[in-house]
């Protein structure tokens, strides 16, 4: 499909949308991370603690954590269509991982790893929880450096033919 004229020269649509910025191995990573991500937010609702809207009337930081899968829905058919690349991933996978690392870990954390073993009987169990999660973060650190280097790496070729990318 090529664009109206103009003075540069025509661009496919395959050109502009950079299907191939998105492979196997980023589709894999964005499966994985959602899977922990549906992990951890079932392990809020087993322990009891930090949950919000739904199940409570309360409005909490996991409430609006849910938001990611809507988006994650729309990324993979707007992707699939070929209007978005691995620029998207890269933007949404780091942000869930910036949003996660903070509420989780560090001096500003509200959700410690102590509030993750700590509801559970069973310590065993508790420190599974946390593994899940430490293995939530390494997976969206993993994505989303992946993701911004095919981001680059398209541009970069892209630039080189005098086309656009994402």
């Amino acid at each position: 499909m090529f664009e109206p004229s103009s003075n540069t020269p025509p661009r496919r649509k395959s050109e502009q949308s950079s299907p191939g910025s998105v492979d196997t191995r980023l589709y894999a990573l964005i499966v994985l991370a959602t899977v922990f991500g549906i992990g951890h937010h079932v392990d809020h609702v087993v322990r009891g603690n930090h949950v919000g809207w739904p199940l409570i009337p309360e409005v909490t930081v996991f409430t609006y954590t849910l938001v990611v899968y809507p988006l994650v829905a729309v990324g993979l058919s707007l992707t699939l269509t070929e209007r978005v690349g691995a620029g998207y991933w890269a933007v949404l996978l780091g942000a869930v991982c910036l949003v996660v690392t903070v509420v989780h870990f560090g001096p500003f954390a509200i959700e410690p790893p102590q509030d993750i073993i700590g509801p559970y009987g069973n310590v065993t169990v508790g420190y599974g929880a946390l593994a899940w999660l430490l293995g939530f973060v390494g997976t969206l650190v993993v994505a989303t450096v992946y993701a911004a280097n095919r981001w680059w790496w398209t541009r970069r070729v892209a630039s080189e033919r005098g086309t656009t990318a994402d």
